[in-house]
């Protein structure tokens, strides 16, 4: 995934921070845990020690089955998830709009 987002910026870059920040970054598709793994750099062991928990909560869900692999994505209806995005939206906005007065005081 490359450079830190603001998400992980503020909360940190443990596992699930990480998985989470995922999930929400590429929310319109849904993935295998081979891919959430790789993508969100974390350990296939790491992630089944509390991807099991997501489900269970409603965070994530089961969309589909491809060959033997199941696919997950975030559960937007949950409330909990809702919350989520919009406090990662919220951490976004403020770091960009950091972004852009850092900018700004270069230029000037």
């Amino acid at each position: 995934m490359g450079d830190k987002t603001a998400f992980v910026e503020v909360f940190g870059s443990s596992p699930l921070i990480k998985v989470l920040d995922f999930f929400m970054t590429y929310r319109e598709f849904d993935y295998s845990l081979t891919d959430v793994a790789k993508e969100s750099d974390v350990g296939w062991n790491t992630l089944h020690s509390f991807f099991p928990k997501l489900i269970e909560k409603g965070i994530v869900k089961e969309t589909r089955q491809v060959g033997r692999a199941k696919l997950y994505k975030l559960n937007e209806e949950n409330p909990i998830v809702r919350k989520l995005i919009e406090i990662n939206n919220l951490v976004t906005s403020k770091a960009v709009d950091e972004e852009l007065k850092a900018q700004k005081l270069e230029i000037e």
